[in-house]
């Protein structure tokens, strides 16, 4: 079994908009899919994700999940110092 390949953001929202054309032809979900390479799932997921994203706007978003995903680890760390921090105090080590 292959490893499943990541698109970036921006490769995401261009192969929507490709979507996009090939359906204005009239091409079917399923036959759209098959062209991109994608399962239909897939495809869904990523429309009511980057359907309505511009390139710039992907990049960003992926930029704004990546620090957000930062901050809650920071945030994690420190609610366990604090945990610790409060045990000692109470003298439970």
């Amino acid at each position: 079994m292959a490893a499943a390949k990541r698109l970036s953001p921006e490769q995401i929202v261009a192969r929507l908009r490709d979507a996009e054309k090939l359906q204005g032809q009239g091409a079917s979900v399923s036959q759209v899919c098959k062209k991109l390479g994608v399962s239909e799932q897939t495809f869904y997921r990523w429309r009511t994700k980057y359907g309505a994203l511009k390139e710039d706007e992907a990049i960003r978003l992926k930029t704004l999940e990546q620090e957000n995903a930062r901050l809650k680890r920071i945030v994690a760390e420190q609610a366990l110092d604090i945990s610790m921090l409060k045990d000692v105090a109470k003298g439970n080590f």
